[in-house]
C-alpha cells in the first residue's frame, strides 16, 4: 500500500471513522499473519497475537507518526504482542506446517512432481524442527528476514536496533539455526 494512502486512511480513523482501518488491516495481515506464526509457533496463538496487535495498533494511531510508514510500526506492536503472549501463556513454541493454507503449494500430478514435493515438505519440517531450538530473539530475526524478507532497515526499525545490529544478530541466528540442523543430522548444500 502506498505510504499516502496509508496516510488518508489514518487520517481519517483519527476523525472518528473506523471503517477506514479495515483497508489498512487487509493490506498487513497476511503477511503479519506469517510473521506472528514464525514468532508464536502455532496458528491459533499467531491469529489471537495478530489480532491483538491490530485492536492495539488501532487504538494508539492518534500517537502514530504519520512521516513514518505504518507498516514497521504496525510490525513493531505485532513483535511486542507476539512476546507479551509468550511470556504470560508460557507458549511452547511449534509450528504446524498447513501447506496449502500457510504455503500455498500444489503440485501438479507427475511422479517426479510428487516426489518433490514430498521432500519439500519434508525440508520444511525439518527446518521448522530446527527452529524450535533457537532462541526466541534469534528466531525473531530469522523470521523476520529470511522468511519475510524485510530490509535490514525495515528490520532495524521493527525491533527499534541499529542496522549494524540487525547484521550481527542475523549473523548469529543463522549460526544458531545451522548449528540445530546440524544436531537434527540434517543435510543441505
Amino acid at each position: 500500500m502506498q505510504p499516502e494512502v496509508e496516510r488518508e486512511l489514518i487520517q481519517k480513523c483519527r476523525s472518528g471513522d473506523s471503517r477506514f482501518y479495515e483497508p489498512l488491516v487487509r493490506a498487513y495481515e497476511p503477511q503479519g499473519f506469517r510473521v506472528a506464526l514464525g514468532m508464536m509457533g502455532n496458528p491459533d496463538d499467531a491469529r489471537d497475537a495478530l489480532q491483538e496487535a491490530f485492536v492495539k495498533a488501532f487504538q494508539n494511531l492518534s500517537r502514530f507518526d504519520t512521516r513514518r510508514a505504518f507498516g514497521p510500526w504496525f510490525f513493531q506492536i505485532l513483535r511486542n504482542q507476539c512476546r507479551d503472549q509468550l511470556r504470560s501463556r508460557a507458549a511452547r513454541f511449534r509450528v504446524e506446517v498447513v501447506e496449502d493454507d500457510i504455503l500455498e503449494f500444489r503440485p501438479d500430478e507427475t511422479p517426479s512432481s510428487a516426489k518433490r514435493h514430498r521432500e519439500r515438505t519434508e525440508a520444511r519440517r525439518l527446518l521448522w524442527r530446527a527452529l524450535e531450538r533457537v532462541p526466541d530473539d534469534q528466531r525473531e530475526i530469522l523470521v523476520l528476514k529470511e522468511l519475510e524478507g524485510f530490509r535490514y532497515q525495515e528490520i532495524a526499525s521493527i525491533l527499534e536496533i541499529p542496522e549494524g545490529t540487525v547484521a550481527s544478530r542475523l549473523y548469529h541466528a543463522r549460526k544458531a539455526l545451522r548449528d540445530a540442523l546440524d544436531e537434527m543430522g540434517a543435510e543441505y548444500p
